[in-house]
């Protein structure tokens, strides 16, 4: 058996190639970032082949002269490509999880019926987040893609199925697959059959042929090999075996090895991601949040999960750095923000693409409020970091309403999990002590645990809980009324950012 397992975590502004050893612990990895397109208000778009190009020099980058067992890969979720079989080309950007183009299909889904068989087969509401509506606005929209999938040239998939086609072959046989978590954020995939749902089809007006096949998580037969030099070795012809994929959140789950039902953890990235193990039944939200698959092992019955889905939380820390300019890089969010004792009665709303969970609204648009005189750059940066917080404390009200199960400690990995001032606000805001892991990007680690397992690197997911250590915990320093009196406040703020605008108007 190899000596590692590799992970390539292809996320929403970057592409990472990591190596792990059977400790999980990170032994070399290499970033890259890509470009942000956004051609008009509301509309975020990536180019498919430069993502690929990326992914290629990361992985060759941190993969040199290394031996893998297995390769795995995690995702953007939602972002939708579509490309040509024959030549490989895009038929167009991908359109990103956070882009609300298709804000009048959503709403025209929901005016006629439709979205009902939506919510009851896919888990999911009619929103723009969801890859089902960017698949119909490119087949309605885009000159000749709607002729491609007919004749059965085009392809579609999340991220994940692209990198995967290109790894294996791409035009020259590339293997046409999607796991089951990226199916299941797609609005087309039925969470009890796991398979591709031909009513949910009809509603979006997609053809089956388009899609990729859905496999599991985890697959001891693997996706297949990969068919271009990524500088790793294994065997005589270096071909590594790609034996799993989850989407980006779900990967992050497995990475915080929340296997029992009842175990939740919250990714703080681009935006907030927070996930409730469930067991193998499906539950149905009734306050907001989204039904998903958490994760699917080989030929073991599908793992289920509540999520909440946040859009925009590191990514505000960005909109200070690029657009305000009132910060040079991320990290000095913080020092800005302690500069001030508190946020001096500043909210700031960042629904830049409305408000996912558990609001759901497509017509709000960001707001500071709460202004005066007195204010200074140092409060909106605390307001800032008050608000990844106080969303995340809005899905922890939501999932306990539709769990009954009160949040003893909040599992908490990503990036912003590096800002010591906003773990220690989300534990003041939720009242409950938040635990950071040794390993923080726990993306890469869930798609390394994945592919190692179904190979048998890890014999069974009691190894991997022996792998897991806490590098830090915040407890809880506010009172009672302090936080309810903050969150009472933060819902007034968001009060204000609905019906700012007409579906459809952009």
């Amino acid at each position: 058996m190899a000596e590692y397992v590799g992970a390539i975590d292809q996320g929403t502004t970057s592409t990472r190639a990591m190596v792990f050893d059977h400790q999980g612990r990170v032994v070399a990895q290499h970033q890259l970032e890509h470009r942000q397109i956004l051609p008009r208000a509301g509309w975020v778009e990536h180019d498919p082949a430069e993502i690929w190009q990326r992914t290629l020099a990361a992985c060759r980058e941190a993969f040199d002269g290394v031996e893998l067992a297995a390769l795995g890969i995690t995702n953007q979720r939602e972002t939708t490509v579509v490309w040509d079989r024959r030549t490989g080309r895009p038929l167009h950007n991908a359109i990103v999880w956070q882009d609300t183009r298709t804000d009048r299909i959503a709403e025209a889904l929901d005016r006629d019926g439709r979205g009902g068989l939506i919510r009851r087969k896919s888990g999911l509401p009619p929103a723009t987040y969801f890859a089902g509506g960017k698949l119909q606005w490119l087949l309605e929209n885009v000159d000749g893609v709607r002729r491609a999938a007919t004749d059965g040239d085009a392809l579609f998939g999340t991220v994940d199925s692209w990198v995967l086609w290109n790894l294996t072959g791409g035009p020259a046989g590339g293997v046409h697959v999607t796991d089951v978590t990226n199916a299941s954020r797609t609005m087309l995939m039925d969470l009890e059959t796991l398979d591709w749902d031909d009513e949910l089809l009809a509603a979006f007006g997609v053809p089956r042929a388009m899609l990729p096949a859905i496999r599991s998580s985890a697959e001891p037969a693997g996706y297949g090999l990969t068919s271009v030099p990524l500088g790793a070795t294994r065997g005589g012809d270096g071909r590594i075996p790609l034996t799993a994929a989850l989407g980006d959140q779900q990967a992050a789950t497995v990475g915080q090895v929340c296997f029992a039902v009842g175990e939740a953890k919250n990714t703080y990235g681009t935006g907030n991601f927070l996930l409730l193990n469930t067991g193998t039944e499906p539950v149905r939200s009734t306050h907001g949040l989204l039904t998903t698959v958490a994760y699917r092992f080989g030929d073991e019955p599908a793992v289920y999960a509540l999520e909440g889905s946040i859009a925009v939380t590191g990514s505000a820390v960005q909109w200070l750095r690029d657009q305000l300019h009132i910060i040079r890089t991320a990290a000095e969010s913080e020092t800005l923000a302690l500069r001030v004792p508190d946020n001096g009665g500043v909210y700031f709303v960042p629904a830049f693409s409305g408000l996912f969970a558990p609001y759901w609204r497509s017509d709000a648009r960001g707001a500071i409020v709460g202004l005066s005189r007195f204010d200074t750059d140092a409060h909106l940066a605390r307001a800032t970091l008050e608000a990844i917080c106080y969303q995340s404390r809005d899905v922890v009200e939501a999932m306990r309403r539709d769990s009954g199960v009160p949040l003893d400690v909040l599992k908490a990995d990503g990036g912003v999990t590096a800002n010591d001032l906003c773990m220690q606000l989300q534990a003041d805001i939720l009242g409950v002590p938040v635990s950071r892991p040794v390993v923080a990007e726990t993306t890469a680690l869930g798609a390394a645990y994945a592919a190692g397992l179904a190979v048998g690197y890890w014999r069974d997911t009691d190894e991997l809980r022996a792998n897991w250590n806490e590098s830090h915990r915040w407890k809880p320093t506010w009172s009672p009324r302090q936080r309810d009196e903050g969150y009472r406040r933060w819902r007034m703020a968001v009060e204000r950012t609905l019906d700012w605008i007409e579906i459809g108007a952009g």
